[in-house]
């Protein structure tokens, strides 16, 4: 009798947790119909475009692998990977010393705090093509807002967005400025997470300012800084807007950067095919970069 009972629960155990397994499946559904749709139909889709030829206008025509060799050819792709290399050697540590900087202010008690986290922060949730705006505006030659400073304390205008030379640094702080707000929540958050009796050993054992903050602060930071330079790189990578918007990728191609020169296959010579190719192979030098820089940035931290 002790057995058919035990059976009994047995099976009503099992129908239940298949109707919680289907139910589970049900609640998810949405999601992975979303992906399915979004996600994995434009990534086939654009997996195909790579062996393809196409205009947008007239049929698809394949092409085998004429678009990757086209890819290792292209000169001009390379330009805009080291365009892009040197925007991001002068991005991340701009934006870290800069987030680091607020980030220490705002963890002292200060008078009104909570109004500077905010004021720090509202250039993330700012339109690209605002800031974008508003600096064409602060970094125009003739009649910009800088140059006109500059030049009535005495100095030369700089060429801020017109020479080869500022165009990709005066990009770097353009976009810097739009993004340290984040960063410097990040770095906040990890700072107030430091114990305070840390920082009163080392007062009482004669640490000065800068010790504190180097041999405390920044060794317990170090969680927080591997996320901030993954992310910083992974941004970087897309820039697209600021270029776009100020420059076009000039003067000299000296701001073309990956993601815009894609753009401009795709629909500016309606290149699509090739696009697709450099959307896949810039795709794959993104993960392999994010993926050392974590692999060998965590170990030298943690080492």
């Amino acid at each position: 009798m002790g057995q058919v009972i035990n059976n009994i629960f047995a099976r009503s155990f099992r129908s239940l947790s298949r109707g919680r397994n289907v139910s589970g499946y049900l609640m998810i559904a949405p999601y992975l119909l979303h992906l399915v749709i979004f996600l994995g139909y434009p990534l086939v889709f654009a997996f195909v475009l790579v062996f393809h030829r196409w205009d947008i206008i007239t049929p698809m025509e394949f092409a085998g692998l004429k678009n990757l060799t086209r890819l290792i050819h292209d000169d001009l792709f390379f330009k805009a990977l080291l365009n892009t290399g040197f925007f991001l050697s002068i991005h991340i540590p701009l934006q870290i010393i800069t987030a680091l900087f607020f980030a220490d202010l705002l963890n002292k008690k200060l008078k009104g705090q909570d109004f500077f986290r905010t004021i720090y922060f509202l250039p993330v949730v700012v339109s690209g093509v605002v800031v974008a705006i508003l600096f064409s505006q602060l970094f125009a030659f003739e009649n910009g807002y800088i140059n006109g400073i500059i030049t009535a304390l005495g100095g030369e205008r700089v060429p801020w967005l017109v020479s080869p030379q500022w165009a990709m640094p005066s990009i770097a702080i353009i976009v810097t400025w739009k993004n340290v707000g984040f960063y410097i929540i990040l770095f906040l958050a990890g700072m107030q997470n430091i114990p305070a009796s840390l920082y009163e050993v080392a007062s009482l054992e004669g640490a000065t300012t800068w010790q504190r903050w180097t041999r405390v602060t920044i060794p317990l930071l170090n969680p927080t800084m591997v996320t901030v330079i993954v992310l910083s790189t992974i941004g970087g990578f897309s820039l697209f807007i600021e270029p776009y918007m100020l420059t076009g990728g000039g003067p000299l191609n000296s701001t073309l950067s990956a993601v815009l020169y894609i753009y401009n296959q795709a629909f500016y010579f309606n290149h699509m095919g090739y696009a697709a190719a450099l959307g896949f192979a810039f795709a794959c030098i993104i993960f392999t970069i994010v993926f050392l820089q974590k692999r060998f940035v965590t170990k030298d931290m943690y080492s």
